[in-house]
């Protein structure tokens, strides 16, 4: 399976929409904000950059992106007014008048929905500027979809200067193949995380997998990043050495029992489908003999 084509959140506003069920998600980026808050102000006094990139990697396609964008830019525009208001102190200063943001998700993303929500984004910026400012003037903010997988390249040398990723690098770039034997046969019977059961070579499979993911992706993020660069990445762990942990195992115990019920539910459709077929093969079958034989009797009369 081709995780990049096929594997995305569910698009849209629906009511199984990633928008309308990612309040989880939500709620771990804000009990860390002051930490990412904390490394933007770090990075953007460190760097002073005239132009400032961010990038959201794994940005999906509910609210939370734009929200964390706009917590960073209000941080930033904060630290860019005590400045000025000290700047006979600071000459060597400049001020951000350019944001540069990039979200990141794989293709398949649905990347329409953060573009339908941009006007409100800007409309929110402006109204909260024009509290402190009656000019109303706000920097400029450039902001794109870039598609790709985060476990490689996406984009230029020295072009960011603060990565944020929330609850997507704990999602793998691919089946692990040494979860399957020569056969193409799983050796994780009947489940599709690391349980309980799971065999130690399942264990060190996933291990080595997210081991060679992880590390691609922060070669990756060391080419991109400026020198002082930060990043904040939040997602998935346990809170012992054992694999198996009680904690994340629900969910994943969930996710497997309705995927067994998905499959039970499609076996049962294709025994109905197959035996409505067959019944209708024999009820055919029966009424051509019947129709054979009556002309069979109209010849003989």
């Amino acid at each position: 399976m081709d995780v990049e084509k096929v594997f995305h959140m569910t698009g849209g506003v629906g009511k199984t929409s990633y928008a309308k069920n990612s309040s989880l998600q939500k709620k771990a980026c804000d009990k860390v904000k002051h930490i990412i808050l904390e490394a933007v102000e770090e990075v953007y006094l460190a760097t002073t950059p005239k132009s400032i990139g961010i990038a959201d990697l794994g940005c999906s396609s509910g609210p939370n992106t734009l929200s964390i964008i706009k917590d960073i830019f209000q941080a930033i525009q904060s630290i860019s007014h005590k400045i000025m208001m000290h700047r006979r102190h600071h000459p060597h200063h400049l001020i951000s008048d350019e944001f540069r943001v990039y979200l990141n998700d794989l293709p398949t993303n649905d990347f329409n929905s953060i573009f339908k929500a941009l006007p409100e984004f800007h409309r929110l910026l402006r109204q909260d500027k024009n509290k402190d400012n009656n000019d109303g003037l706000i920097p400029s903010i450039f902001m794109g979809g870039y598609p790709g997988s985060f476990y490689g390249r996406l984009f230029p040398n020295s072009s960011l200067h603060f990565v944020h990723s929330s609850y997507s690098l704990h999602w793998l770039s691919r089946v692990p193949p040494a979860l399957y034997d020569k056969e193409g046969n799983s050796l994780n019977k009947g489940c599709v995380y690391i349980s309980e059961s799971s065999p130690e070579v399942v264990q060190k499979a996933y291990l080595n997998q997210f081991q060679q993911d992880f590390s691609l992706f922060l070669r990756s993020r060391s080419e991109e990043l400026v020198v002082d660069g930060r990043m904040v990445l939040i997602f998935l762990g346990r809170r012992g050495t054992e694999h198996v942990d009680k904690g994340n195992s629900f969910f994943w115990q969930i996710l497997s029992r309705s995927f067994a019920i998905l499959v039970s539910q499609e076996k049962k459709r294709q025994h109905n489908n197959n035996s409505s077929n067959k019944r209708m093969t024999i009820e055919r079958k029966h009424a051509k003999k019947k129709k054979e034989e009556r002309k069979e009797k109209e010849r003989r009369t």
